[in-house]
């Protein structure tokens, strides 16, 4: 992938690479969610994958990208969380050595657990930024290969895979709602879907705190917003990707944002009512469409979880 933006093309050839190493996850209707809503909603379960997240779909098609002296010097990413997972055990598994820096204050849960899918975990820094710049340190110092979290065409076109997906399991789909963080997953979601049928909206949503993506698509390139805490520390970026940002702006039709309150109660909606258990990121989709926070009315609507 040596092009400058993405391609349905590329997004359709990581689907066929990725086929047999990711959870084709579920997209079930919602009957309750719907009636609260106003729409038909059918709630697309990347909780469900391995570890825990959409993000292993891009960081496999990374990594299968790979070329044999690459995978023999390994990989390193900066994550605080999920990307961290989806990397760690996706190369474990292809036989690379993977390491993962991480944020001082990252939850030793997640530190634990991309401990346990293979990854030599290297702590450092107060937040995602000062851990980044240490990968890319140590990516220059030993020759390895960087797995951004969402600032790469492979990475991007491995997250585009679910709008395939929902293309086939939606045949009525007429809206997507996804949270956005840096921008690579809906980036990949709105290439695939607008490039299959353009008549579709895609609806982005991201938390009040850091409204990186909304800030860019203003200025009309990325800019650095002030740091805030949250619940939805999966979509907690600081600024939106360099390659994401023409993707969102091309493609996707609405970005609106959420307050924690009205994440937090998105995620005890699905705890409660639908008995499946997201975090923060994963709700806030849910969250825009329950606090009739976009302009969708009525439309077959899949939901980011």
């Amino acid at each position: 992938m040596t092009a400058k933006t993405l391609t349905l093309r590329d997004v359709e050839q990581a689907r066929e690479r990725v086929r047999g190493s990711i959870y084709f996850s579920p997209c079930p209707h919602s009957q309750l969610l719907s009636r609260l809503t106003g729409q038909q909603i059918y709630l697309k379960l990347e909780n469900l994958q391995m570890t825990g997240s959409f993000k292993e779909r891009g960081a496999l098609n990374k990594i299968l990208l790979l070329t044999p002296e690459q995978a023999a010097h390994g990989v390193i990413a900066a994550s605080a969380g999920n990307h961290a997972q989806g990397v760690a055990y996706h190369a474990t598994a292809h036989g690379i050595h993977s390491r993962i820096v991480m944020p001082l204050t990252t939850p030793l849960v997640k530190v634990t657990a991309t401990h346990n899918f293979g990854a030599q975990v290297i702590m450092h820094g107060a937040n995602y930024d000062a851990a980044a710049e240490e990968a890319e340190r140590i990516r220059k110092e030993e020759n390895l290969t960087l797995i951004h979290p969402f600032d790469d065409l492979a990475v991007i076109a491995g997250q585009g895979t679910i709008g395939l997906e929902l293309l086939e399991q939606i045949p009525q789909l007429e809206a997507v709602v996804a949270p956005i963080g840096g921008g690579g997953l809906i980036g990949g979601i709105a290439c695939a879907i607008k490039e299959r049928n353009p008549k579709i909206k895609i609806v982005g949503v991201q938390t009040s705190m850091l409204p990186s993506m909304q800030a860019a698509v203003a200025a009309h390139h990325p800019v650095l917003v002030e740091s805030g805490t949250t619940i939805a520390d999966g979509i907690a970026v600081r600024r939106a990707g360099d390659l994401t940002l023409p993707l969102v702006e091309r493609y996707v039709d609405e970005i609106v944002t959420v307050d924690e309150d009205e994440i937090a109660s998105a995620i005890l909606m699905l705890l409660e009512r639908e008995k499946t258990l997201a975090e923060g990121a994963g709700a806030a989709a849910l969250a825009a469409l329950l606090q009739q926070k976009t302009s969708l009315q009525g439309q077959h609507t899949a939901v980011l979880v």
